[in-house]
């Protein structure tokens, strides 16, 4: 572990209408279900389109691991009467006191402003400390990026990225938000 590295137990995130919570074992089929809809994996950089065998158990694995580069949250509407996993939002930690957050909705609830108020709640809590986070879509999905823009995150260039589940590299927008420096 680099010194740099901190252990740090992820802290429930509460939102209006539901919690950012660490993930659980038990997510393991929700999860499945929603990352292995063809229209969420398109959408994402790295969950492969079809899900091969146990790569969301690995995933929980990994989110769950005390040393780790990204910590993950199920965006977990259950204090609303809302189901336990309506998406994943995430901070992969970057140098410099940075991070580049991500998400996905299930899509039952796009449209509904979910992305939103995850985003929003996760920014506001700043769980990392971080002084700056980032942010990229892909150019074919303008809800995102609306997503970003509503929240506050800034336009700041185009890229690309390789979707594993386009098997192909796409157009990205990347955002910036300056949280304090």
């Amino acid at each position: 572990m680099s010194l740099d590295q901190k252990i740090n137990p992820q802290a429930v995130v509460h939102a209006d209408r539901f919690d950012l919570r660490p993930l659980r074992k038990s997510d393991l089929g929700l999860i499945e279900l929603h990352a292995g809809d063809e229209r969420v994996a398109q959408m994402t950089a790295s969950i492969p389109h079809p899900l091969p065998p146990g790569s969301i158990k690995a995933f929980i694995e990994r989110a769950q691991a005390p040393v780790r580069d990204e910590d993950v949250w199920v965006i977990d509407g259950t204090k609303a009467q809302g189901p336990e996993v309506m998406g994943i939002i995430s901070l992969e930690k970057m140098d410099r006191n940075q991070s580049e957050i991500g998400y996905w909705i299930a899509p039952a609830y796009w449209n509904t402003g979910h992305a939103s108020e995850a985003v929003e709640a996760l920014v506001a809590a700043n769980p990392l400390e971080n002084e700056t986070m980032f942010a990229s879509v892909f150019q074919d999905n303008p809800a995102s990026a609306r997503v970003l823009t509503n929240c506050g995150f800034e336009y700041i260039g185009d890229a690309e990225v390789f979707c594993v589940a386009r098997n192909a590299t796409v157009p990205t927008w990347t955002y910036i938000k300056k949280l304090r420096g």
